[in-house]
């Protein structure tokens, strides 16, 4: 059974990087935004921040710290079920989830079914990536809860142009959102070493819902 990813400090976040924070374009992110221990934050304005920026500060070293902490936890929380790479088109029931590949992709649907428990944990665990297309979507129902929702990648995370992916994403090496029409996310994470990148046009990463 899934069991909720504890991400302290870094849970106020709505991007948070080890090495670097790029952007190119008319960003929103909801949240803190913040780098450590030996980074810089580029492109702020023309994105704007509505919590508090943090570069290489004690607060987002805090953050790093209790991020790493649950990225391990994600990591390390047993596998109930193997699934198709390709998630769109797919509803699942709460658990931690991998991939014979080692990678998922997102292009179509894929809804969260919380079966009536507010307090449902779904983990996605992939060793090397997660790719979500301009079509990538995940729904929500039956009192699932993007706070509830953890992607743990081993390598990079690339959110498409257009997409939508809920819940909070930890990836080790970057993310990088596409150039294209608008996307959302809820939470981008990079447990270090890590940089998170974002690409032209309007866009809007949050921190997790409660």
């Amino acid at each position: 059974m899934a069991t909720l990813v504890p991400l302290g400090a870094a849970s106020s976040y709505g991007v948070l990087a080890n090495t670097a924070v790029t952007n190119t374009g008319l960003t929103v992110v909801n949240g803190d935004l913040g780098v450590s221990p030996a980074g810089a934050v580029t492109g702020f304005p023309p994105g704007t921040v509505t919590g508090t920026i943090h570069v290489n500060d004690a607060v987002a070293a805090q953050a790093q710290t209790d991020l790493l902490t649950g990225y391990l936890n994600a990591l390390l929380q047993p596998v109930t079920t193997t699934v198709a790479t390709e998630l769109g088109g797919t509803t699942l029931t709460p658990g931690v989830y991998n991939a014979l590949s080692g990678t998922f992709s997102l292009n179509g649907t894929l809804t969260l079914d919380a079966q009536g428990n507010p307090n449902a944990v779904f983990i996605f665990k992939a060793t090397t990536t997660l790719i979500t297309g301009a079509t990538g979507n995940v729904n929500l129902i039956n009192q699932a809860q993007s706070a509830n929702v953890f992607w743990q990648v081993g390598s990079s995370a690339t959110l498409g142009a257009g997409s939508t992916i809920r819940g909070s994403t930890l990836a080790f090496t970057s993310i990088t959102a596409t150039t294209g029409p608008s996307w959302t996310a809820d939470c981008w994470l990079s447990v270090p070493p890590s940089r998170w990148t974002r690409t032209r046009s309007p866009c809007r990463p949050c921190p997790p819902a409660p």
